[in-house]
């Protein structure tokens, strides 16, 4: 293997390495209202209880429903709902119902009060469990308390946004099962 070369490079534009998962779409309810905000910035914290960190902007309308309702739901679409997911991040909740414009069909969930996206291959319902970074970072720190998914595919087809208006798709595999030492993680 030979050495790549390398130059300076903008550090504002570092996500297209480094993007921590799947597009989701996070629904949330407070007070007879509900929204669908979409999210990029989030990474799993832990694994028992199952936690997520996510970045929610503070000129978000999702944001305030969560904080005072104090849970959400992640839903995880795949490629088929790429062009609506950017079209919910294209819009404010504050102006439009993003369920009744975007024809979807929101699902009770049973441990929370936000709705399940059903046209979502996986929903997981969450609890806001701290909030000691909300202020200074616009983290907050999700536990998962339901998830629902079908048995497969496995491993969807998920979306990953790459900063620019650009995207790419889950795809190939790379199974080095045989070489995986958990503890390196």
């Amino acid at each position: 293997m030979k050495p790549i070369r390398k130059q300076d490079f903008p550090v504002d534009e570092i996500r297209r390495f480094i993007e921590p998962g799947p597009v989701v779409l996070v629904s949330s309810a407070w007070k007879g209202e509900r929204n669908i905000m979409t999210m990029g910035w989030h990474t799993v914290m832990g694994f028992s209880p199952s936690l997520i960190g996510c970045y929610i902007w503070e000129a978000n309308h999702s944001r305030e429903m969560i904080r005072r309702s104090r849970e959400c739901v992640i839903n995880v679409p795949t490629v088929d709902l790429a062009e609506m997911v950017v079209g919910i991040g294209n819009v404010t909740g504050a102006e439009v119902d993003k369920f009744a414009h975007f024809g979807l069909t929101a699902e009770p969930a049973e441990k929370v009060g936000a709705p399940l996206i059903a046209e979502c291959f996986a929903c997981l319902e969450c609890r806001v469990a701290d909030t000691a970074m909300v202020r200074k970072y616009s983290l907050f720190v999700l536990e998962v308390v339901k998830a629902h998914a079908p048995r497969a595919p496995k491993y969807p087809r998920t979306i990953h946004y790459r900063g620019e208006g650009q995207f790419m798709v889950a795809g190939d595999g790379l199974n080095l099962r045989r070489r995986f030492r958990p503890e390196m993680l």
